[in-house]
């Protein structure tokens, strides 16, 4: 198999990324890296903190303050922020509504990105996020873009947070956050969410996770050594 192989996973909020990427890792006997929640955890530290984002020096001093790390279990990502484990109060409503607007900013993609390739260097990595295939890790050899039908992402996303106990947000609040996130990843200035010319393209509309992870596996084949 080739040294340091990454698999990148790019796509639309609610497509299933992290899923696909889990099952992967799992599959492979790679590690796992979840970019989105790197980008959530700072999110929440800024708005416990009360980080103007329009203020590039109080980003800046921010982000000196903030240690991310990864824990592994059964191929589920656990991260910690400043050594508390966030992994579920990240995908409450209040970070998803602003976790656009703080990935955007320049001064804080330029960290996550640093450190998401340090990750890359040295392990065989399967990493989902908006922008691995394009900026992070444009010369991975294996690139996949997923996406799938607005409403049935929204309705993927709403069963996830009642999952979670989460029962005061709508289906149509859910709807209507996608549909912002879509519009803010796709037009922002610093890293957008792109196809890369080379990705896959996988619509899991009409997959179940058994299938999805065929379709990946097919493609991912002619990269490993049997």
């Amino acid at each position: 198999m080739k040294k340091n192989l990454v698999i990148a996973i790019d796509g639309y909020s609610s497509c299933g990324k992290s899923t696909l990427a889990k099952a992967l890792a799992k599959k492979l006997g790679f590690i796992y890296v979840d970019s989105g929640a790197m980008y959530r955890a700072v999110t929440l530290y800024f708005l416990r903190n009360n980080v103007d984002i329009s203020n590039d020096a109080k980003v800046a001093d921010a982000l000196q303050h903030i240690e991310l790390n990864f824990h592994s279990r059964d191929y589920e990502s656990h991260i910690t922020l400043n050594g508390e484990e966030v992994s579920d109060e990240i995908r409450l409503m209040p970070v998803s509504e602003n976790v656009s607007e703080v990935s955007a900013h320049k001064i804080v993609r330029h960290e996550m990105v640093k450190q998401q390739q340090r990750m890359g260097k040295l392990k065989n990595i399967v990493m989902d996020g908006r922008d691995i295939g394009t900026t992070v890790f444009p010369d991975a050899p294996v690139k996949f873009f997923m996406t799938a039908d607005p409403k049935i992402r929204a309705e993927r996303r709403f069963k996830e947070l009642e999952s979670k106990g989460n029962n005061e947000t709508t289906l149509e609040e859910v709807f209507e956050n996608l549909a912002h996130r879509d519009y803010a990843d796709t037009t922002r200035k610093e890293s957008p969410l792109v196809r890369a010319d080379d990705a896959i393209i996988l619509d899991n509309t009409d997959l179940t996770q058994e299938e999805q992870l065929a379709f990946a596996l097919e493609k991912v084949n002619p990269f490993l050594v049997h």
